[in-house]
């Protein structure tokens, strides 16, 4: 019973969760393995973390471009208008460059 109760519960949020811009069954999937079931979870989360923790359930290295739909997730889940995801991608390349040289990120 309780593994029913727990596949409808992530049946119900992973259509919420689809019904964001930037998310489709993958990206749901995702979040709901990292244990985020709305939109609101991700208020004042840091995208390079999620994805960071992404990598390591999964055990595998994902394309970078899930960094930029985390951080267009993280923005709206903080206030921000939707924006589809690849607006992020020149703002993902300057935090990683940040990141790298042991600069804070913002």
């Amino acid at each position: 019973m309780a593994g029913q109760r727990r596949s409808a519960r992530d049946t119900s949020a992973r259509r919420e969760l689809m019904q964001l811009a930037n998310v489709g069954p993958a990206t749901a999937g995702d979040l709901l393995l990292l244990g985020i079931r709305s939109l609101s979870e991700l208020r004042g989360r840091d995208a390079f973390e999620l994805y960071d923790a992404l990598c390591r359930k999964t055990r595998e290295r994902h394309d970078p471009c899930v960094i930029d739909v985390f951080l267009a997730l993280v923005d709206h889940a903080n206030g921000a208008p939707e924006r589809p995801w690849w607006t992020y991608t020149a703002e993902r390349k300057r935090l990683t460059a940040r990141r790298a040289a042991g600069k804070p990120r913002r």
